[in-house]
């Protein structure tokens, strides 16, 4: 079922439609190095090899699971030797290139760069993150996307018409929202889902949903506990919160949930969004967080989804506040600029005679000895006094915090 030009290829208009830019590049005849980075099954490593059948020109295959130095070192030596002068340059292809070691990497730049090789890497993961950049500044990078509901009707359809095997078997598609939403976007994963149905049946078949989740028996998500996806839902998780949308924090939550994600990762993403995002405007939500984080270690799953949703939901209905995540932001950024400022004296600590000699401690004001438990007083070092790191943020309880401080320093505080 594998295409062999582009007119068979399915997906990824943005790159390979009439007019898009890879298009362009292989109707040229001339392919600059690039990587595709995109998810299992959109048709990576297709691409390359149809790239390389249109070209003509030498298509050396390698994977970073299989392949060490001595091999991408031999396969250059192969490419050098074997080209013609004027010749397009032999396409290496590697596939899962995020695999590759720094110095498996580093023994393809000099090749790269000099044109012995076009090379085409094939990576799952956030290049930025896998690719030295060295080799990512000389390659261009192509993202692909999960095919689409229409580009999975027609992979379907077109099994079950042209394969050699299936079109024997006279298959009906009457229902397809179980395979495709099984799938997640990966044909490779669809057509696997397809033959392992219809190898089940001993007579025509007729797919239905049900038939196929009786076949399955589970729903195989695609969720990669270290992988780019991990990432994704995470931040949608958080971002969801921020946004104060339940049903959304509550959606990628489950989606965490059934991908078989560590309930401890959750909880401490739960406990840092209380800190950052709701803070001062409801404070409760941080114990909540922390109570939840607790208990999910002391019960696991599958109960622990349920102190996990309380507290995912109590986040998102909640106020919301970043100032004390801003404020020490500010006070870090102000350590930075102005370096280790003395410590005022009234404030410094004076367990010795020689401390007191010299004046430590000396003109300190005790709060409590004042009325309201409060006198002003010089806290910050001399060189930046005045300044300002804290700002109040617009919710009921926070402006009762910032009442109490333009009452206690007057204009100091007033914004």
């Amino acid at each position: 079922m594998r295409p062999r030009t582009l007119d068979d290829y399915i997906g990824q208009r943005h790159l390979v439609g009439e007019g898009a830019v890879l298009r362009r590049m292989i109707d040229a005849g001339r392919v600059s190095s690039f990587i595709l980075w995109g998810p299992p099954g959109v048709g990576k490593t297709t691409l390359a090899q149809i790239i390389a059948n249109r070209l003509e020109t030498p298509f050396y295959t390698l994977s970073a699971v299989t392949s060490g130095v001595k091999d991408v070192r031999d396969v250059i030596e192969k490419a050098q030797k074997g080209r013609f002068f004027n010749e397009a340059s032999p396409i290496l292809f590697i596939d899962e290139i995020h695999r590759f070691s720094k110095s498996q990497q580093d023994s393809l730049l000099g090749a790269v760069e000099r044109g012995i090789v076009t090379l085409i890497g094939a990576t799952t993961e956030n290049p930025s993150f896998e690719v030295i950049r060295p080799l990512l500044s000389r390659c261009q990078l192509y993202v692909l996307k999960p095919l689409e509901k229409d580009d999975l009707l027609q992979l379907l359809q077109r099994a079950v018409t042209t394969d050699v095997v299936l079109r024997e078997r006279h298959i009906e598609l009457k229902e397809t929202d179980a395979l495709l939403r099984f799938s997640g976007g990966d044909a490779r994963k669809l057509l696997n889902i397809l033959e392992l149905v219809v190898e089940a049946e001993s007579a025509d078949v007729v797919i239905t949903d049900e038939l196929v989740v009786a076949r399955l028996q589970q729903n195989p998500l695609a969720y990669d506990k270290d992988g780019e996806m991990h990432y994704d839902i995470i931040s949608a998780f958080i971002k969801s919160i921020r946004g104060s949308d339940p049903d959304a924090a509550l959606y990628w939550l489950a989606r965490m949930i059934e991908g078989g994600e560590d309930p401890k990762f959750i909880a401490r993403r739960l406990v840092i969004s209380a800190a950052e995002d709701i803070g001062l405007a409801n404070p409760n939500a941080l114990l909540l967080a922390n109570t939840a984080f607790d208990v999910v270690q002391k019960i696991g799953w599958p109960e622990g989804r349920i102190p996990l949703a309380e507290a995912t939901v109590y986040l998102a209905t909640s106020p919301k506040s970043n100032s004390a995540y801003l404020g020490i932001d500010a006070a870090l950024d102000l350590v930075r600029r102005t370096g280790n400022q003395p410590v005022p004296l009234p404030i410094r600590n004076a367990p010795t005679q020689l401390m007191k000699d010299l004046g430590y401690h000396d003109g300190y004001k005790y709060p409590h000895d004042y009325p309201g438990h409060f006198t002003p007083q010089q806290y910050l070092p001399d060189a930046l006094t005045g300044e300002r790191l804290w700002h109040a943020q617009q919710s009921p309880s926070e402006q009762k915090l910032y009442e109490r401080m333009v009452a206690y320093w007057g204009e100091r505080y007033k914004e």
